[in-house]
């Protein structure tokens, strides 16, 4: 197979091709990036209204081969919800949330093991393996009971029980560990390096970030090529966010919108704020958060693989990153429910919280578009 791609280093100089099942860069550890020698026309946004309302009507801008098929369940294609209590309570002009609960498993999961699923069966995996904090597991366990491949997933003992329900529902071999999603990666690259599974965890590999791009290039088409001004994301491993930063390059770069990039926001909780903390020193990198104790499991991610990359999006963007304790993240979750029927993750009512906090900051200011995300299904987490 001929790749219309390759890979080059987030960290160093290095480059590869794309065959294979690429991990990290063999040079310096960090996440290989995927990078396209051409990337497609304009004229081509005129023929997407043909193509059926999924990220793969983006195939030209994702990995995926002329005559390929990919790994799908119709991943792809949320609704982009406007929320006027929330815009009448905070004094916003606009205000939408980008639902994720719509996707296949319930989360914007979807998107990113769709692609990565699609990758490692195209490079000859026969099993695959990750960590989990619930809906990686439950996205890897469907896409690769769809591809035909062995899944082993190891998730901490204390995820909720409905996700570790649903990764057994799709046939994986489910391995709970006494500790955090930490430890658990350490457990999934030893059973990698072992057996030959393919590690498919957050940045592992090049394309779960390649799936989760397509979060940006529908935002952008669903607002009519045009870029909001500031855009809240929850961050546990930062794929979704560094796939929009990567997203809105590109689609600049090819001449599809002039807009400048949204101002990035990292939302975490005070009970694991890795980004945060880095951010607030001025760090580069994160360092590991020493005891990460949050009821939203996607943010409970101590050491992410992605947090340089992270870092780097939000400053570039001019955004910021803010924590939020859990008990107030309940709060807007059960409000965004009752107030506009959106049934949200702890994760979803992470952003509400900080927007309040960031508007009474006056960082985000009244006539200001917002994007906020909500990752995933409320119901997953019960």
């Amino acid at each position: 197979m001929t790749f219309p791609w390759t890979l080059a280093c987030s960290n160093c100089d290095a480059t590869s091709d794309a065959a294979g099942l690429p991990s990290l860069c063999p040079v310096c550890g960090h996440p290989w990036l995927v990078e396209y020698p051409s990337l497609p026309d304009p004229g081509l946004r005129q023929s997407l209204h043909t193509r059926p309302w999924t990220m793969w009507r983006y195939r030209e801008w994702l990995p995926l081969a002329e005559d390929e098929t990919p790994v799908s369940m119709g991943e792809g294609g949320t609704p982009l919800v406007r929320v006027p209590s929330v815009e009448a309570a905070l004094g916003l002009k606009t205000v939408w949330v980008k639902d994720e609960s719509q996707n296949p498993c319930g989360s914007f999961k979807a998107r990113g093991l769709s692609a990565a699923v699609t990758r490692a069966a195209g490079g000859g995996a026969t099993a695959l393996t990750l960590p989990t904090a619930g809906n990686a597991g439950v996205a890897t366990s469907a896409y690769g009971a769809r591809a035909g491949l062995d899944v082993r997933v190891y998730a901490p003992d204390f995820t909720p029980p409905t996700l570790l329900a649903q990764i057994r529902l799709y046939g994986a071999d489910l391995r709970l560990i006494d500790g955090h999603i930490g430890i658990c990666g350490q457990q999934a690259r030893a059973y990698a390096q072992a057996d030959g599974a393919f590690n498919v965890s957050t940045l592992c590999e090049p394309y779960r970030l390649e799936g989760k791009k397509t979060l940006g290039l529908e935002l952008a088409e669903q607002l009519g090529w045009t870029l909001p001004g500031c855009i809240l994301y929850p961050t546990g491993g930062g794929t979704g966010l560094i796939g929009m930063w990567k997203a809105f390059d590109e689609l600049r770069r090819a001449g599809w919108i002039t807009d400048p990039s949204p101002r990035l926001f990292s939302v975490q909780s005070t009970g694991c704020a890795p980004v945060v903390q880095a951010f607030e020193t001025g760090a580069d990198a994160t360092e590991p958060w020493p005891d990460p104790v949050t009821v939203a499991s996607g943010l409970r991610v101590p050491a992410p693989l992605g947090g340089k990359l992270s870092l780097r999006a939000i400053r570039e963007t001019g955004g910021t990153a803010i924590a939020v304790p859990d008990p107030e993240l309940e709060e807007a979750a059960t409000r965004l429910a009752e107030h506009e029927g959106l049934d949200a993750c702890p994760e979803g009512g992470a952003v509400l919280s900080a927007l309040e906090k960031l508007v009474a900051q006056g960082v985000i200011g009244p006539d200001e578009s917002v994007v906020l995300f909500n990752t995933g299904a409320g119901w997953l987490y019960r």
